[in-house]
């Protein structure tokens, strides 16, 4: 039985919003524009990917659908609204994926989670399967793993995404996200930037088996002709009598045959005719001959 959908906890919105940012593609005008995130897909507010035509919007050329997609902006307040509507089906995944009671400091943590690093892969991780099998501190250590992104070819630990899995375990286990999530100087300030996303980490716990692991496809080939048998030069130059094909008679040409044999001919190349069951009909009678006259005496 599904379980009843859950409404994510202010904190966790908190949390999200406070790692997420909330870009602006146009400064010069009131409200928020759409801007391009770091993969190269039209964003609006905090994080909420802009579709159009049913798929996600990309691409720098795209510029004028995504500005008339949204004309004026969107308000603070809009923001918030996409959010938590964008926070939905999160928060459902969540309550999918995980067997074990959650109070809301966890589950609220979790889905920030699912937003950054995406809920196929919280359901492959390890901090689910532990979470799963009731190691709840474990699963919790499990969130400092995701702090990797790749930056020019190499997988590199990024201080944001240390920051913001400090501050998701602190929530999951009901400390102060707040202070976990604070820089050098302070409370950390709200970002202007896009989102950082982080890449799954390198675990061979995570890893497929290879005994599990599905067989390269390749490409079929056809099958190899069957061999033959190669004649040596010899053999191939001067063939043995017996190896020679019986002559054929040739046949006269048609035109230097006589009447009687084109029909013989003909005769023989016809297609015989199936057989019937009529049976053919009867030889006519001959005609009667009229009387002789008698002669007189």
């Amino acid at each position: 039985m599904t379980a009843p959908l859950r409404d994510v906890p202010q904190e966790g919105i908190e949390l999200i919003k406070s790692f997420e940012g909330i870009p602006d593609g146009d400064p010069s005008t009131v409200n928020l524009d759409a801007y391009l995130d770091p993969v190269g897909i039209w964003t609006i507010g905090w994080g909420h990917a802009i579709t159009y035509q049913g798929t996600f919007l990309r691409g720098p050329q795209n510029k004028g659908i995504a500005r008339a997609l949204y004309p004026g902006g969107i308000t603070l307040v809009q923001a918030e609204m996409l959010l938590r509507a964008e926070l939905v089906n999160f928060a459902r995944d969540v309550l999918r994926l995980v067997q074990v009671p959650l109070d809301d400091g966890a589950f609220a943590a979790l889905v920030s989670f699912a937003f950054n690093c995406g809920s196929a892969n919280l359901g492959a991780s390890t901090l689910l399967r532990k979470l799963n099998a009731g190691d709840y501190s474990g699963a919790a250590d499990q969130f400092l793993r995701w702090n990797k992104a790749r930056r020019n070819g190499a997988l590199v630990e990024l201080p944001g995404l240390t920051r913001r899995r400090r501050a998701e375990r602190a929530l999951f286990l009901g400390e102060d996200w707040r202070a976990v999530a604070a820089t050098r100087g302070g409370p950390s300030a709200p970002r202007t930037m896009a989102p950082e996303r982080p890449e799954p980490p390198a675990d061979p716990q995570d890893a497929v088996p290879p005994a599990a692991a599905a067989p390269a496809t390749k490409k079929r080939q056809p099958p190899p002709p069957a061999a033959q048998p190669v004649a040596s030069k010899a053999a191939t130059s001067k063939r043995s009598p017996a190896a020679k094909k019986p002559a054929v008679a040739k046949m006269p040409a048609a035109s230097k045959m006589p009447a009687a044999s084109k029909s013989v001919v003909a005769k023989k190349s016809a297609t015989p005719r199936a057989r019937t069951t009529t049976p053919k009909a009867p030889p006519k009678a001959p005609r009667a001959k009229p009387p002789v006259p008698r002669r007189g005496r």
